[in-house]
């Protein structure tokens, strides 16, 4: 089926449900690729609001006739690198279009509810924020629906192997990419137990800091411009729907620049607070920085 824009502007991806339950009037479920998800009334009920809010949100997202709450629950997924043309993922179950509002949305939203909207009682989402702050949503819902990502291949792991597979040949020759040349550092991160994926995206942080050392000291006067790639993210990532992104791949000629910034400056001055911000997202076990050590070491 593979990428279709429907009429209205949403992205209808090969996406399945995978299992799919209500708990205490709340709808969720996993799609077949491992993401977990609220439906429209679920996430209305954690929220304290009716369901119809939530309908809305979605009619206004990127559109002139955005809302103030629109722009703020968009700026809190911004913060965590992530941009979306629309809060769910659209797929099809039954024969009846279906929309999947994704766990990093679903906390956007319940956070705004719970300490930005200013009319009715935030107490309901008040209370689940503090609940799934502890517990991350997708965790929450795994155990809800029953689904165990071990059951078969994990889903960091197919997911890093996708997103290889999507975007490895796009480099031109002569140039390398960030997302390629730390591969060994997310898969330390996935061996610790970290949620990389569509939500936990570390080489968007890797470029941004990069790119800024790169402007910053000059370097494309001793090694050359750097030039534009297409970025290609798996067709049930989110940030798919934008595809292809553009990247900034840079001369071969500065890669040892590159490694020795990653040794002596990235890793151990701005990747601990990086993964404890992950940590406190869940997409990190909070035991993982016990060990983390041995990362910030290599």
């Amino acid at each position: 089926m593979g990428n279709e824009v429907t009429t209205g502007g949403q992205y209808l991806l090969d996406l399945k449900v995978e299992r799919e339950v209500e708990v205490d009037g709340i709808g969720m479920g996993v799609l077949n690729n491992g993401i977990a998800y609220l439906n429209a009334r679920g996430l209305a009920r954690m929220c304290g609001v009716d369901h119809t809010m939530i309908l809305r949100l979605g009619d206004q997202w990127g559109t002139e006739k955005e809302q103030p709450r629109v722009t703020r629950i968009r700026e809190y997924l911004r913060e965590q690198d992530i941009e979306l043309g629309k809060p769910y993922i659209a797929t099809e179950m039954d024969g009846v279009m279906h929309h999947a509002y994704i766990d990093s949305v679903c906390m956007a939203i319940l956070e705004y509810y719970a300490f930005d909207a200013k009319q009715g009682n935030n107490a309901t989402a008040l209370k689940n924020y503090r609940l799934l702050a502890r517990n991350s949503l997708q965790r929450f819902i795994y155990e809800k629906v029953g689904y165990s990502p071990d059951a078969g291949i994990p889903v960091a792991w197919q997911q890093f192997h996708d997103r290889v597979t999507a975007s490895y040949h796009t480099v031109p020759s002569g140039y390398y990419s960030v997302f390629k040349e730390m591969a060994d550092l997310i898969v330390e991160l996935i061996r610790g137990g970290a949620d990389v994926g569509v939500h936990f995206i570390p080489d968007i942080s890797v470029g941004k800091a990069w790119s800024q050392h790169w402007q910053s000291s000059g370097l494309s006067t001793h090694y050359g411009e750097r030039v534009r790639y297409d970025h290609h993210y798996p067709e049930y990532f989110p940030q798919s729907a934008s595809n292809p992104q553009p990247a900034y791949c840079y001369p071969e000629t500065s890669l040892h620049e590159f490694r020795r910034w990653m040794r002596e400056v990235y890793i151990p001055a701005k990747l601990p607070k990086y993964l404890s911000g992950k940590v406190k997202q869940g997409h990190l076990p909070s035991s993982f920085m016990e060990s983390a050590s041995l990362i910030f070491k290599k």
